[in-house]
């Protein structure tokens, strides 16, 4: 009689949790470039800009920030394939879904801001048309991505002899 206590070591992920984390990872990546990519721009147009770029440039480097963080969550070191792929792969396409609402929530409040305050003065209108332009990117991102995330993979059912039920050997 053992008196062990190890558990028994986990099975390995399926090629669908594979799949669903992989895809995950992909977004989070993406979604790191393109922070790069604004805090960058941002910085060289608050920089050297006019009022207008000035503004627009302060808010690709808040949303720079802000994605940079975002995505780097997704990246952590030591993160696993889920036990449960379904449920990863419905959470982050609600996630996903959710945000894109909340996108164009952002270009609605940057237009009004643009359309406001930016009447008069050209460093709000800047702001506003940032965030109309992050707004924008980041709805084409998740609406696509929202629509490419793995399903789950029905398992073939067996025909005769062998044959999955479109009568093809696996």
């Amino acid at each position: 009689m053992s008196t062990s206590t190890e558990l028994p070591p986990n099975p390995p992920p399926t090629a669908y949790a594979q799949a669903v984390h992989a895809f995950g990872r992909m977004v989070s990546l993406r979604l790191l470039a393109w922070s790069v990519l604004s805090l960058a721009a941002g910085a060289l147009l608050w920089r050297r800009g006019s009022p207008f770029w000035r503004g627009f440039g302060a808010q690709a480097l808040g949303w720079g920030a802000i994605d940079a963080l975002i995505a780097l969550s997704g990246l952590r070191p030591g993160q696993q394939p889920s036990a449960e792929p379904a449920r990863a792969a419905r959470n982050l396409r609600r996630l996903l879904w959710f945000n894109a609402a909340l996108d164009v929530g952002y270009m609605a409040g940057g237009l009004r801001l643009a359309r406001g305050k930016g009447r008069s003065d050209a460093s709000w209108r800047g702001q506003g048309w940032g965030i109309v332009v992050q707004g924008a990117f980041l709805f084409v991102f998740d609406v696509v991505h929202g629509l490419r995330v793995p399903a789950p993979v029905e398992p073939a059912e067996a025909g005769p002899e062998g044959t999955n039920r479109n009568g093809k050997h696996d």
